[in-house]
Parts: structure tokens; C-alpha cells; sequence
């Protein structure tokens, strides 16, 4: 299918076409350098601020620093050997500096949804239509604030268009922002149909989208004050959302990893998603252009690759303190389908501190057996794709002969989940054509890559952006919310079984047979007494790694700072309670030079 998406190129907002799964358009305006309340008396420009807002969302979803923002300094990840902003995974001279671009977009974009809400009710439309417009506004509305509330704590809080600049601003509190966020969903949650319906189609927020952002919105504030309230409503919630799923068009796959199928994207299971294209039109990129990590593309194909063509030598050996040594004729030539390596961000597998446990092997992947998450998370061959020839004499060759590397066909570097005797030119007493990369040899430059994001599509170049959307929803949170919920709220036996439901659902392999399908369901269901705190942790670790939750999973639950000198040696001499907020950006507290100075987090 072709999605065609939006250009954003205003400087409050961009009017743009929000475009439906056809390549036919529905509407066309252009980008405008200022906007008026006028702007708004009309459909097109109610609908023009709302496709600016949808546009603006690929500022941060997909790009590399707000995908850092997400994932580093958590229990799941440790810098690669090129990682940037490395303060986000040591927290060692973390400050406001690091952080603003997600904080500008989003205040400009409730600046524009405000004025859709604010004069968009006038608007010559007929009523149904009109609800629909000015719920999809209060949805994003919901969003960013919520998004800044979890990372900031207390934020300004704006419900009205701005048409003058200002040079003062405040601070409301969390639970002021709060009330807002609860309002505007729950009203969204009425609102809306439940189905995306023209213009909005393809995965833009309908009724369980809201429904289901509210339940998490609603845990997240539970936890703030232990509210039971909250919690009941949480898990009331989702139970709707899943009693109504038929209605909604929503449901799990039956296996894990289709969720992550190219021809999926846009499947039962995804609910909500930050669109892009490779149209010349509507794109953010030249294609066969290439790009850069600072654009607002989806580059998250790229980030947990490590670099395989230069570092996959043939003849590598394991030194005296055994570690990989790279030597020989590169194994690997870069292409589409194995991705561009930007070596950015690994995962955890390093001893953790307290734990004395590797996180992603023993802790949260433990089970590969019974469980198939990790098989379908972890890409761990490489197949040859360019000729090699290796000599007997050649030096480090330690097999003792000669052989050629048959591309497509024989298997260039393998990373394995336990310990190869004789690795990396040895599987035990048989020579190897490629080389084994077993765990002990995992590094900051050697390590299994996160495959659920992989685009092949990029014919090009390989180096452009993906063209897949980024998924930001997944009906399977449904269910992990639901449990956590039940959980807090003190119910373990609906805890439990909400987590059953996608426990189960992982146990599935198509490769397997009924008995062993059976078999492996049997082993991963749980019991009341199982449900605790940190397997919930664990879960969402195995259902959702990468998929930029895990700093605000760690961050709602109260559990960041334990976790991370639990399991992160990179990040727990640094850590401190103070940064489960992340820092006010520098270019908010500059640009307010009248009234009261603008204060950052405690801390930074």
C-alpha cells in the first residue's frame, strides 16, 4: 500500500494532506508561516492543524535522540561504541542541554490544537463530523501532555490559542496537568468512532486508541498516590477494550513475531502509529539521498546494528583476555537487508551489579526455550553475502584449511545464545566457515541486533530512512496494562491472567507442532503467586524491548533507580533518585526573561 504522509514546513503548524490508505488524496493546503484564529473558521484549517500535529509526531518517534530519550539508562540497554548523547546512558553530566527538541514540538503542537478546539467549534460542518475533528485534537492534546508530564513532572499547562509571543511562563502542577490529560481523553474516548474513519484513516486515534491511552493514564497517576481508584479504573478500561475488540478490529496474532511482519504494519494488532513515506511529495527525504541522524525520519532500523561489515573479519580470533580480535577479510559488505550499522545502542547482557545476573540472557529472555520472543526480537545470522576466499596459510587461520564462503548460502557470522567450544573459528572440534560470536564475546561493538524494525524495502539506497510507519501502540499493551493494573489494585488472579493471555500467545512457534505448542503454553502459564512487580517488568521487557517504553515503564512503576543499580553497570554508579525526571530543556529556561524565572528539576 502506498501511505502518503505530511510535510511539515510551517512554523507554528503545517496545513498539510492527511492522506488514507489509497493513493488518492483528501486534502491539500499549503504550509503557512503564521497562523491567526481565522485560520481555524474553516474545515481545511481545523483539519490542516490537526494533519500538522500528526505530521509533527515523526519529530520524535523514530528519530535518534528521542529513541535514546526512551531506551537509555534502563535496565534493557548500554551504549554501543558509537553511541551519542552518551550522558542518557550514564547520567554522568546529564542537564538540560540534552534534552528540548520533543518539548518545542509538542508545545507547538498544543498551541495549534488549542486553536482547532477554541474556534473550530463554529465551523460549517455537520455535527458528527465536527466531533470527530475536535475529538482527534483532544486525543493529541492528551498525548503530548502526557508524554511531558511522565518525562518533566510539572509542566505549563496551556488550553487556549496563543496568538502573541510571550516571554513568561509557568509551572502547573502534575496533578493539574493531570485533570486535563483525564479530561481531554475521556472526552476523546466518547467522541471518537471506533474505527478511524475518513479523513483520518489508516492508524490515526479512534475510540480505543483514546480508551486506551486514558487507561494509562489513569495507572500511571495511581501510582503517583497509590490511588485504588485509579487502578479500578485502569483495569476497567482495558477490560472494555478487550470485550469490544471484534468491534474495534483489533486482536493479538498468533504468533509474536507477525506483529513485526512488513505486512502487518498496519494489522490487527497495531493501534497507533507515527506514518512515513518515501513519497518525493510528502516524504522528509530525498529518496536515494541517504540521511543523517537529526532529521524526523524513522531511522529505527538502524540504531541496534552493529557494524558487521567492518568488524566481521574472517580469521578473528579470541585474545588472552578473551575477547573478539578482528582479523581477516571482512565476512560482510553492507546492505538493505541486514540494515545500515549505526552501533548506537546494544543490549544489556553485562553482569548486573547487585543482581550479579546478565539482564537479557538470564533475567528477561531467560526462557528461549518456551518462549519465542527472543528468537523473534534478536537477529543472530548473518548469512554470507559477498565472496570470500580463506587460505590455509592465511594468518590467525586457525581451522587449518582452505575454503570459499558460498554467498547466500553459508552462514557468515553466527552470535548464539550460550557458549561455542572453540569459538570464534571452531563449533566445538568442526571448523567454521564464518565466525561464532558467543556471549562472553559480546561487546559494545559485537552483539545479537533488534530485527523488529528492519526495512529490506530500501532499494535505492540503503542508507535512506525506513518508509514503515513506527508503531507506538500495540493492542498487547491492552492486556500488560490491564495486569498491572489488577496487580496494584491487589486482584493477582486477574494479574495473572492477563498476563497469560500474551505469555501464551509467546509460547506459539509455527515451526512447532500441536504437542509442542501445548507443551511450551503449559510452561510459560502462570499462577497468582507468580505476579509480582518485577515479572511485570520483565514482561513488558520481552513483549515490548525497543519499542520505546522502557524509561517511562521504569519511571511510572517507581522502580528506575533500583533497576538500573540492579542490573546496569554503565549507569549505577551515576544514578540518583533526582533523575526520574528527566531536566527541563536549557532553551525553555533562556527563553522566559519576564516574571519569575523558569525553574528546572531538582537536581540538574
Amino acid at each position: 500500500m502506498n501511505y502518503r504522509k505530511i510535510i511539515s514546513g510551517a512554523l507554528i503548524l503545517s496545513a498539510a494532506a492527511l492522506l488514507t490508505n489509497s493513493c488518492n488524496k483528501i486534502l491539500e493546503e499549503h504550509p503557512q508561516s503564521g497562523v491567526v484564529p481565522s485560520f481555524f473558521n474553516s474545515p481545511s484549517g481545523v483539519l490542516g492543524g490537526i494533519a500538522g500535529v500528526y505530521n509533527d509526531i515523526r519529530s520524535a518517534w523514530g528519530t535518534e535522540g528521542f529513541s535514546a530519550e526512551m531506551v537509555a539508562g534502563t535496565d534493557e540497554h548500554l551504549s554501543g561504541a558509537s553511541a551519542s548523547g552518551i550522558q542518557l546512558y550514564t547520567y554522568n553530566g546529564l542537564n538540560g542541554s540534552n534534552f528540548g527538541a520533543a518539548w518545542g514540538t509538542a508545545y507547538t503542537d498544543i498551541n495549534t490544537l488549542n486553536g482547532v478546539l477554541q474556534y473550530g467549534q463554529t465551523i460549517d460542518l455537520v455535527d458528527s463530523v465536527r466531533k470527530q475533528y475536535l475529538a482527534q485534537a483532544k486525543f493529541l492534546r492528551g498525548f503530548w501532555y502526557f508524554y511531558l508530564v511522565q518525562t518533566f513532572g510539572d509542566v505549563p499547562l496551556h488550553t487556549t490559542f496563543n496568538t502573541t509571543a510571550s516571554q513568561a511562563d509557568s509551572r502547573q502542577s502534575v496533578a493539574q496537568v493531570y485533570e486535563q490529560i483525564l479530561k481531554d481523553l475521556t472526552e476523546a474516548s466518547n467522541e471518537l468512532p471506533n474505527k478511524p474513519t475518513a479523513p483520518f484513516l489508516g492508524k490515526a486515534a479512534c475510540k480505543p486508541v483514546a480508551q486506551y491511552l486514558l487507561a494509562k493514564a489513569y495507572l500511571t497517576r495511581g501510582w503517583l498516590n497509590n490511588n485504588q481508584a485509579d487502578f479500578q479504573q485502569a483495569y476497567t478500561i482495558c477490560q472494555s477494550i478487550i470485550a469490544n475488540k471484534a468491534a474495534y478490529g483489533l486482536d493479538l496474532w498468533q504468533d509474536y513475531g507477525d506483529a513485526f511482519n512488513m505486512a502487518n504494519d498496519y494489522g490487527k494488532e497495531t493501534m497507533f502509529v507515527s506514518d512515513h513515506s518515501n513519497d518525493p511529495k510528502y516524504g522528509q527525504y530525498t529518496v536515494g539521498g541517504a540521511a543523517s541522524g537529526g532529521a524526523a525520519q524513522n531511522l529505527t532500523p538502524w540504531f541496534y546494528i552493529w557494524n558487521y561489515p567492518s568488524n566481521s573479519g574472517v580469521n578473528s580470533y579470541k585474545n588472552s583476555s578473551g575477547a573478539l580480535v578482528n582479523n581477516g577479510t571482512s565476512l560482510m559488505v553492507r546492505d538493505a537487508a541486514n540494515g545500515r550499522p549505526y552501533t548506537r545502542t546494544r543490549p544489556n547482557n553485562s553482569v548486573g551489579p547487585t543482581s550479579g545476573k546478565r539482564y537479557l540472557l538470564e533475567q528477561a529472555f531467560a526462557d528461549r526455550l518456551n518462549d519465542s520472543r527472543y528468537d523473534n526480537t534478536f537477529q543472530t545470522v548473518w548469512i554470507s553475502n559477498t565472496a570470500v576466499t580463506n587460505t590455509a596459510s592465511a594468518a590467525n587461520n586457525s581451522r587449518g584449511i582452505g575454503y570459499s564462503m558460498t554467498v547466500g548460502v553459508d552462514t557468515a557470522i553466527w552470535v548464539p545464545d550460550r557458549e561455542i567450544t572453540g569459538a570464534p573459528q571452531f563449533n566445538g572440534t568442526t571448523p567454521f566457515k564464518g565466525i561464532i560470536i558467543p556471549p562472553s564475546m559480546w561487546s559494545n561493538a559485537y552483539f545479537p541486533v533488534v530485527k523488529k524494525f528492519m526495512d529490506p524495502t530500501r532499494g535505492s539506497n540503503f542508507n535512506d530512512p525506513s518508509t514503515r510507519p513506527v508503531v507506538i501502540y500495540r493492542f498487547s499493551d491492552v492486556y500488560l496494562v490491564a495486569a498491572e493494573a489488577a496487580f496494584k489494585a491487589g486482584d493477582l488472579t486477574n494479574a495473572a491472567a492477563m498476563l497469560n493471555v500474551v505469555r501464551q500467545r509467546a509460547a506459539y512457534r509455527k515451526t512447532n507442532t500441536v504437542a509442542q505448542n501445548a507443551a511450551a503454553v503449559a510452561a510459560v502459564t502462570i499462577t497468582s503467586t507468580d505476579v509480582t512487580l518485577d515479572f511485570i517488568l520483565d514482561e513488558r521487557s520481552r513483549e515490548y524491548f525497543g519499542e520505546w517504553q522502557r524509561w517511562l515503564d521504569l519511571v511510572r512503576t517507581q522502580s528506575l533507580v533500583r533497576r538500573v543499580k540492579a542490573w546496569n553497570p554503565e549507569a549505577s554508579p551515576n544514578i540518583q533518585d533526582f533523575h526520574k525526571l528527566r531536566p527541563i530543556p536549557q532553551s525553555q529556561i533562556d527563553r522566559v526573561t519576564e516574571g519569575p524565572a523558569f525553574p528546572q528539576n531538582q537536581g540538574y
